[in-house]
């Protein structure tokens, strides 16, 4: 384990063992922070108990058991009341936790996500809806942006006007991808695309700017034409870098996701919230939360595997740097 020192050593570097010790105990931590929060705003609220036999109870005592409505109006009377008491009307007392769920109950969210929600399922679907929407709009991007980003005419033109659809709010114009597409998964996968689309074209047009003169320098020298300086020079380096732009904006796709896939019952991580929110069960919505976290951390793996493979030149200093 690393010294204590160079623990806070600004900028200072850790070994992968380091990391992943950190990150456990880091993990453990917010754990425990939650669990003891969940338990701060628990709350105890007088149900009936489902489990009792009813014919064992008098009578006379169960009319709270039997009328919801006569329980509901004689709650206060009934919170004063001691346990056996309670238990003697047939009623229990539950802790329920209506603003942020114990770890323990979001974990046994999930057997019920998989037998009734198709969770697997709806989310491979939406998996999908990421690759779609997204490989629209890599190809889409990515000519435009380095037409825009070589040709001074093309950029004086456009390049303000698409700089400024940054300031659309994505969750605004659903209602016009509607209108146009219907509710179908081609609206979906339009909208995510867009959304990605208005971010990626300027990032590549400052890629293209980011490019060093002496590299233009060298292979002017070397009497390369305009196709092959694009081809030797700007399509490498470019390329270098905007997968890691890529990289990052699969965390903002999730969210386009989930807007679009709450609109109707077409499947979908997005719709499982939506339903977990109309079934207050938070427990279900945190759970699905996680699913997305675990996606979004493997699909950044996914990433920074692709990277290291197609530019390795990338990752030479880092290995190389203790």
């Amino acid at each position: 384990m690393v010294g204590i020192k160079r623990l806070f050593e600004l900028r200072g570097n850790l070994e992968s063992k380091d990391k992943a010790i950190l990150t456990v105990i880091g993990a453990l931590i917010l754990i425990g922070l939650w669990f003891l929060l969940a338990e701060v705003l628990s709350t105890s609220v007088i149900t009936q108990d489902e489990s009792i036999d009813i014919s064992k109870i008098a009578q006379s005592e169960r009319k709270y058991y039997e009328n919801d409505s006569l329980l509901v109006a004689s709650y206060d009377t009934l919170e004063q009341m001691s346990l056996e008491e309670l238990t003697s009307f047939g009623l229990k007392k539950n802790k329920v936790y209506p603003l942020l769920p114990s770890p323990i109950k979001v974990i046994k969210a999930f057997p019920d996500l998989n037998k009734n929600d198709d969770v697997i399922g709806n989310t491979f679907y939406s998996i999908k809806l990421n690759f779609l929407g997204y490989l629209v709009a890599i190809l889409v991007s990515i000519p435009i942006g380095f037409l825009l980003g070589l040709i001074p005419l093309f950029r004086g033109l456009f390049s303000q006007i698409i700089n400024s659809y940054r300031f659309i709010p994505l969750t605004a114009v659903t209602g016009i991808f509607i209108m146009w597409l219907g509710l179908g998964s081609d609206m979906k996968v339009s909208f995510l695309a867009f959304g990605i689309i208005v971010y990626l074209i300027p990032v590549v047009i400052q890629r293209i700017d980011e490019v060093q003169n002496v590299y233009l320098n060298t292979v002017f020298t070397l009497g390369a034409t305009s196709w092959q300086t694009i081809r030797t020079v700007y399509v490498p380096y470019v390329f270098s870098k905007i997968i890691d732009d890529i990289r990052v904006l699969t965390a903002i796709s999730w969210t386009y996701i989930t807007i679009v896939e709450m609109l109707n019952k077409g499947g979908g991580i997005g719709e499982l919230i939506w339903t977990a929110k109309r079934q207050s069960r938070i427990d279900k919505a945190f759970a699905i939360l996680i699913i997305i976290v675990v996606i979004g951390i493997l699909q950044d793996r996914l990433f920074v595997m692709i990277d290291r493979i197609l530019f390795p030149f990338k990752h030479i200093n880092k290995g190389n740097k203790h």
